[in-house]
């Protein structure tokens, strides 16, 4: 990969995407975020909208890979009782967006042989039992983890990569509200993850494609 193109990061106004995106530009790639209207995003889009997101992803001159961050959380109730939007909400945000966001940005990685995309996935996909009281979020990050794989394979002789990143718990401001009296020193900073993603982007990670790499911290 030339590393001359652009990195789009997804759900670039979030904590992950913040701190990814700085992490990028202080190695010295260039980076364009994407993220919902009323964000700070470099570009506002709906990323649920196939349209709106071609068109945006269009106006980047020069691409040469994705980190697909946008998805969200619900839980708090077993599977049975849970409310019906938790599901829709989940399957929306942590499965269409990499679902819609794959189909804008492979033509043109595919059409220039190189590239790599990263989705974020997540500990739950594999272990599930990490997520009881939150089974759709599980599903829903284990359906985005299988789309990559088998994608993976569909575009790898095209010179595209594409993997996954499994993170437990990360440390955000918003988990450790959520989680007061949990030892936040146990989980994975978002630079840490950063740090990971940054190398599957480059070209030392040339020969890893289809992977789902655990990053877990001490959690």
């Amino acid at each position: 990969m030339s590393n001359q193109g652009a990195v789009l990061v997804t759900g670039g106004a979030g904590a992950l995407g913040r701190a990814l995106a700085a992490h990028l530009r202080t190695i010295g790639r260039q980076v364009v975020t994407l993220d919902r209207a009323g964000s700070d995003a470099d570009i506002q889009v709906d990323l649920l909208s196939p349209a709106s997101l071609a068109i945006a992803i269009a106006s980047i001159a020069e691409l040469d890979g994705a980190v697909l961050v946008a998805g969200g959380w619900a839980g708090g109730a077993p599977h049975h009782t849970a409310p019906e939007e938790d599901y829709r909400k989940m399957m929306a945000l942590n499965l269409d967006t990499v679902h819609h966001t794959l189909r804008a940005v492979l033509p043109r990685l595919v059409e220039q042989k190189r590239g790599s995309i990263v989705v974020i996935g997540s500990r739950a996909a594999v272990r599930p039992d990490t997520s009881a009281n939150a089974a759709s979020y599980a599903a829903s990050k284990a359906a985005a983890v299988a789309l990559a794989e088998a994608v993976a394979v569909e575009v790898r002789e095209q010179g595209v990569r594409v993997n996954t990143v499994l993170p437990s718990t990360l440390d955000t401001p918003a988990n450790r509200a959520a989680m007061p009296d949990a030892d936040a020193s146990r989980w994975v900073s978002p630079t840490s993850l950063a740090e990971v993603i940054a190398f599957l982007l480059s070209d030392a990670a040339r020969d890893v494609s289809g992977a789902a790499i655990p990053v877990y911290g001490r959690s």
